[in-house]
């Protein structure tokens, strides 16, 4: 879930909550209410005038009885004296939380409850005091009664008066006002547990995995990977998004570290390599001078000799370093390009010559062919394509086994693209080892046999320049026969605007 949506939650849980609370505090309330006054009073539906106006709302609860007694009064003040008649109203009061009191002059007369004649008859208003009060009804706040008066004459002229005391309940008492107030505590106990686990889960037990990850990857560990977060199944959420993002980051660290260790690696190997390769043309070029200088050379023959091979070892340190210009250029991708339209059949005619010339001196015998049109067309550049070429026949030549070397180059069409061929008869190389031939200082000599040397970067380099004309290469071989190298480059396609023609070359 998303943090917005989590905070929006949180927002709407903090209000709609207390509503809620109130809400149940009112039911509880008026159930209680309703309760206590079906209990007090026998009231099925609780008269909102009974909570408005307390007082009034009593006195209207022994309305039906009050009026008995007033028409009594005036019609039949007889029915006083009949205590049957007194005690039906005395029951119909008493499920009203009420009682009937008559007194005749100052004495009592009739007493519906003993305990609240105790208790309020001395307090009870003079003959005559129904006219002071609302309805003859007057109020003991101490007592927490309330008393309606009906005066009358008893038959024999004595004065007299009817009470209908009400005592005042409390609807709504302390126990329940308590357990409400439990209940709404409790209630929002749970609600905050259980807000601070859901967000405690979502955001900051995330947080801490991110924490405890990012320790890990400070102190170099980039193997500690972050367990799934609590919403992996929202990939939209933020937390989401740091997870994944972490990894992201985790992954790229890790392969960045491990680049870097192997190129150490491979920047040791080439030291090594180099190292290696330089020390045997100079161990030569210093043999063959040393041989000059303390006159072994004593024929203008041998004279000759010594100068071409010191001649060809110069050579050998010079292609090494030529070939450790071009990686540093590799490595920063910065191989100089001059794109030029070349004609396949001429080029590759004068790259042929100039090869077998040098093939000659080594005894290899060199064919060619080349199937294409005459006319054909490739985008490149003459010097690099020249290097890609000598690449291949200078690592073919070294791995030569054979008495009489074979070197074919083949040049086929490929409809959109030529395909070309350098095929040689040496000693081959390993199903298992074929697709790492063209990794940076692989080598497939792995004893480094001082007379075939090589830095071990000449068919990287050729990758890369092919790669970079747009064309593709690749290897085939068989151990013992031979090995085929392959590359791709695609033909020129000049476009005339005038009529949208397309010449393909």
């Amino acid at each position: 879930m998303k943090l917005r949506t989590r905070l929006l939650v949180t927002f709407l849980t903090i209000i709609i909550l207390p509503m809620m609370l109130t809400c149940m505090a009112v039911f509880g309330i008026g159930y209680s209410i309703q309760k206590n006054a079906k209990e007090a009073y026998g009231l099925e539906k609780l008269d909102i005038s009974l909570l408005i106006d307390p007082t009034h709302g009593f006195t209207e609860l022994t309305d039906k009885e009050y009026n008995i007694l007033k028409n009594v009064s005036a019609n039949n003040p007889n029915r006083f004296e009949d205590e049957t008649f007194l005690q039906e109203i005395n029951e119909q009061l008493s499920g009203k939380s009420s009682t009937l009191l008559i007194r005749k002059d100052s004495d009592l007369f009739y007493a519906g409850n003993d305990e609240i004649a105790e208790q309020i008859f001395e307090n009870l208003g003079d003959h005559g005091a129904e006219k002071m009060g609302d309805s003859g009804s007057y109020f003991f706040k101490d007592l927490q009664k309330i008393v309606r008066q009906i005066d009358f004459r008893f038959s024999d002229g004595s004065k007299g008066s009817a009470f209908i005391v009400t005592k005042l309940t409390t609807f709504l008492n302390k126990g329940v006002l308590r357990n409400i107030v439990i209940l709404i505590v409790v209630i929002l106990v749970i609600t905050s547990i259980t807000l601070t686990r859901w967000i405690q889960k979502g955001v900051f037990a995330p947080i801490r995995d991110l924490n405890r990850a990012m320790k890990n990857i400070a102190e170099g560990n980039l193997e500690y990977m972050l367990p799934a977060p609590p919403d992996h199944r929202k990939k939209q959420s933020e937390i989401a998004n740091l997870y994944n993002n972490y990894e992201q980051m985790r992954l790229q660290l890790k392969e960045s570290a491990e680049e870097k260790i192997q190129t150490d690696n491979q920047n040791r190997e080439l030291i090594s390599n180099i190292s290696h390769d330089l020390k045997t043309p100079i161990t030569s070029i210093k043999g063959y001078v040393e041989g000059i200088m303390d006159g072994i050379a004593d024929t203008p023959e041998k004279i000759d000799k010594y100068i071409r091979t010191i001649y060809n070892k110069a050579n050998d340190m010079d292609r090494l370093i030529n070939e450790l210009t071009i990686y540093s250029k590799i490595d920063s991708n910065r191989i100089p390009y001059n794109f030029h339209k070349i004609n396949v059949a001429d080029y590759f005619n004068d790259c042929i010559e100039e090869v077998g010339l040098d093939l000659d001196s080594k005894t290899i015998t060199l064919n060619y062919s080349n199937v294409v049109s005459p006319d054909t067309l490739i985008i490149a550049d003459p010097e690099q394509l020249k290097r890609v070429i000598n690449n291949i026949i200078g690592n073919s030549v070294k791995y030569i086994d054979k008495r009489q070397g074979v070197i074919d180059i083949r040049i086929l069409d490929e409809i959109d693209s030529i395909r070309v061929e350098i095929e040689d008869n040496g000693k081959g190389v390993a199903p298992k080892e074929l697709g790492r031939i063209f990794e940076r200082f692989y080598r497939t000599d792995a004893s480094r046999n001082s007379a075939q040397g090589g830095s071990g970067i000449g068919l990287s380099i050729v990758k890369k320049i092919i790669e970079d004309h747009g064309g593709y290469i690749w290897a085939t071989s068989k151990e013992g026969e031979g090995t085929c190298m392959h590359f791709v480059i695609r033909k020129y396609k000049e476009v005339h605007k005038d009529n949208e023609q397309i010449i393909d070359n």
